[in-house]
C-alpha cells in the first residue's frame, strides 16, 4: 500500500461518514453550518445537499483520477469548517489535521501532474 492510497483512504473516510451519519440523526450535524447558511434553504435539505457535495469528494478520491482537485475541493471545504467553526476548537481539532491531509494530497497530486 502506498502513501497517496493511504492518504486518499483516510481523507476519503473523512468526507462519506457525516453524510451517512446525518442520515440518522441530523440534528446532530446541522449545528456546524454557520448561522449565514441556515435559513437560506430548509436545514434538511442544505444538510443534505452538502452531503451530496461531501460524497462526490470521497468518491472521487477513492476513484483516484486527477486527484488535485476532490484534494483541493476537501482542503478548501475543511478550511472553512474550521474557519466558521473555530470556537468549537474542542470538536474540531481533528478537522485541522484532516485538512493537513487534504492539503498534503493536492500538493503531492499537483506536483506529480506538472512533472515534465
Amino acid at each position: 500500500m502506498n502513501t497517496s492510497l493511504i492518504l486518499r483512504l483516510s481523507l476519503a473516510f473523512a468526507f462519506l461518514y457525516p453524510p451517512i451519519a446525518a442520515l440518522f440523526d441530523p440534528y446532530s450535524w446541522i449545528g456546524y453550518f454557520p448561522d449565514f447558511t441556515r435559513g437560506i434553504l430548509p436545514d434538511l435539505v442544505l444538510l443534505h445537499l452538502f452531503g451530496a457535495v461531501e460524497v462526490a469528494i470521497g468518491i472521487w478520491l477513492l476513484w483516484g483520477k486527477h486527484l488535485f482537485y476532490p484534494s483541493l475541493a476537501a482542503t478548501v471545504l475543511l478550511a472553512a469548517i474550521v474557519l466558521f467553526n473555530i470556537g468549537q476548537m474542542d470538536v474540531i481539532f481533528r478537522d485541522l489535521s484532516i485538512l493537513g491531509i487534504a492539503l498534503a494530497l493536492a500538493l503531492e497530486s499537483f506536483r506529480e501532474r506538472n512533472r515534465v
